[in-house]
């Protein structure tokens, strides 16, 4: 390992938990009943993930049961379980999804809704139950079957959880986006799926802005045909006026109108039965549609939320997230352990960087779940929690979306609070889940993700498929697991799919992430496989130039690409700048030497260019792909997955790649 790949101060770790800590922690609980269950010692977390991928089969039955999952889990385990794809989980079982989100009853919080600093509510589990009865029985009664697909484009409010609910418990289909997609990203989705009935919002509040989407809906709703009802949904107060606009447009309220609360009804759906369909980032093509089980959902993310983030009865759970994200699927599960969710829509920075803190301290806020970018641009805003807020209740913070730089890792600890697990999580929308995330019982190390997912056999291969030790390669799994999809949307023979992840290493999950184990067993994930630079047939992830360049003062942030150039590839660095900075001899001077020093010759970029925007996804994912493609005058296909498109005109013909 290099100096470049584990930090020099991280001879000692950030965080140690504590002995009280780990006494009440699920994951305790889970490993003693694991040991228990089999006879085996499993003295440590180490031993209990390697019998989890030694019998799967049995680990798995464990989850459901410790976790306990409602339905009927007949009697086989796991069949062809070393077919990938072809595994099958729990094949004779049957459950409802939303059954088991909703086992919680009572006058407790199950949401508290935070829409910037315009609106506040919060809906008891009763409250929830209600709502998602009466949405359950309109639906039906507008032709929603088992299998159909109702589509939403939602803020994160809680009548988008209650509408995802009442879809499942009919054992129908759910899809959803934000409202800040355009109409061409929209019916790039949603076009495929051909949903039974549309959600929508009338608009959404965003820094301090009223959003009006009726000339988007006007333009939508047209080009889905199936789409029997349009429901509008009220957030800033046109629901009624906007419905009548749209062909079948009703608002919720008149959709709810007829339907007085009852019990909600749960049909029994097998394991495998699709919950939801999801859509890669599409910034180079039209996005694939991956449709993920209720089953394999259900038990991976209470593996994930319960064990691995020790979040249960009694914990307020926080992700900021839009529908358009797979954290927000994830955020919903935590129901399933009991927790509260807090919600929020809108700019994380308004009317300032210290809402979300006040959202911790209002609703004593026990997990916090965010974004890297997040992170990053609340150190860089001068912000300190830790001396402004109390924070006492906030036990986790987790971070995902991209690599977090070590320095980050270095301002939670600094600048948030001392005593906190940090977990950077990463795994995709692929699979609805996490490959490697937090570890309860494991220090927390800088620059580091703690370990691999329990159930889950991780590894890093080099290109010809051997085990790298030492060193940075793909991300792999080499064994099934249950929230692998159940394939692509449209393609019946399994082509695409199969192309997607399996055609890399037979027969095992290939992941699309540039990664290396650590000394300490962990992982740094840098950056994805196909954004990775070969100068000189030398592999480097993009996150290790991040990681130098954004701790540069004048440097907001950066996107690095490789150019085709002289039969090799150079490196070609942008970087967005502080507000009066300039790219003179001196910064770029600067940047270079930091990026030689902190990482290697091999990194430093053979060109540097100031840029007024750096394009990004919906999720705030830079898009390095998008801008080779740019740079070396290809088009790209789908601008509409872009939360920024207009800035990819920065990035072509640029005179200094010429």
């Amino acid at each position: 390992m290099t100096s470049a790949n584990i930090p020099a101060s991280s001879e000692q770790p950030l965080w140690v938990p504590s002995a009280a800590r780990l006494a009440d922690h699920p994951m305790t609980h889970f490993r003693a009943a694991a040991a228990e269950w089999t006879g085996l010692p499993l003295p440590d977390h180490d031993a209990l993930h390697q019998w989890s991928i030694d019998d799967r089969a049995a680990f798995w039955d464990l989850v459901w049961d410790f976790c306990g999952v409602e339905g009927d889990k007949g009697e086989r385990l796991l069949v062809d379980g070393d077919r990938m794809p072809g595994a099958r989980f729990f094949p004779d079982a049957t459950l409802n999804f939303a059954e088991n989100l909703l086992r919680v009853s009572g006058d407790d919080d199950a949401l508290v809704f935070w829409g910037e600093d315009r609106v506040k509510r919060r809906l008891s589990w009763d409250d929830l139950h209600a709502l998602v009865s009466r949405l359950q029985q309109a639906l039906v009664a507008a032709g929603v079957k088992v299998g159909d697909r109702v589509a939403a484009m939602m803020p994160n409010m809680p009548e988008t959880i209650a509408a995802m609910l009442a879809t499942a418990s009919i054992g129908a289909v759910w899809s959803s986006c934000s409202p800040d997609f355009g109409p061409r990203g929209v019916l790039d989705r949603f076009g495929q799926i051909e949903p039974t009935v549309f959600i929508a919002c009338d608009g959404y509040y965003y820094a301090g802005k009223t959003i009006d989407i009726a000339p988007k809906l006007a333009e939508i709703v047209p080009s889905l045909p199936t789409v029997r009802k349009t429901v509008v949904v009220p957030y800033i107060g046109t629901a009624e006026a906007t419905a009548a606009t749209l062909a079948n447009g009703v608002s919720l309220d008149a959709f709810l109108a007829p339907f007085p609360v009852a019990p909600v009804a749960f049909a029994a759906m097998p394991f495998a039965h699709p919950l939801y369909i999801m859509f890669s980032s599409g910034t180079t093509g039209v996005p694939k549609c991956i449709v993920h089980s209720a089953g394999g959902t259900l038990l991976q993310h209470l593996k994930e939320i319960h064990l691995h983030s020790g979040v249960g009865d009694g914990d307020r759970m926080f992700y900021f997230t839009t529908c358009g994200w797979m954290m927000w699927n994830w955020l919903v599960s935590g129901l399933a352990a009991g927790a509260t969710l807090l919600l929020y829509d809108g700019s994380p920075f308004h009317p300032g960087p210290e809402i979300l803190f006040d959202y911790v301290d209002a609703e004593q806020m026990t997990f916090f779940g965010t974004s890297a970018k997040f992170i990053d641009a609340v150190h860089k805003s001068g912000a300190r929690p830790i001396e402004t807020h109390d924070l006492s209740t906030l036990k986790t913070m987790t971070s995902t979306g991209s690599p977090l730089a070590p320095e980050s890792f270095s301002f939670v600890y600094e600048g948030i609070k001392k005593d906190i697990q940090l977990a950077s999580i990463s795994g995709g929308t692929d699979i609805v889940s996490c490959f490697v995330l937090g570890i309860p019982e494991k220090p927390v190390w800088k620059g580091e993700i703690q370990g691999p997912g329990l159930g889950l056999a991780v590894d890093v291969w080099d290109e010809d498929g051997t085990p790298l030790a030492r060193g940075k390669g793909e991300l792999v799994c080499r064994k099934a697991f249950p929230s692998m999809p159940i394939g692509f949307w449209n393609d019946a023979d399994g082509s695409r799919y199969h192309a997607a992840y399996f055609d890399r290493f037979d027969n095992v999950w290939c992941h699309g992430d540039f990664a290396e184990w650590t000394a300490h067993g962990g992982l740094i994930i840098h950056g994805r496989s196909d954004a990775t630079l070969n100068p000189g047939g030398v592999r480097i992830g993009t996150a290790e130039i991040y990681n130098q360049v954004e701790q540069i003062p004048e440097v907001q942030e950066a996107l690095a690409i490789g150019q085709d150039w002289d039969n090799d590839v150079r490196v070609v660095l942008f970087v967005r700048l502080r507000d009066g900075a300039v790219l003179d001899e001196a910064l770029a001077r600067t940047i270079r030497d930091r990026i030689r020093t902190g990482a290697s010759p091999r990194h430093v970029p053979a060109k540097i260019i100031a840029v007024a925007d750096i394009p990004r996804t919906k999720s705030g994912k830079i898009v390095e792909l998008a801008v080779r493609e740019i740079v070396h005058g290809r088009p790209v296909k789908n601008q509409e997955a872009l939360a920024n498109p207009e800035a990819l005109a920065l990035y072509r013909d640029l005179p200094e790649l010429a």
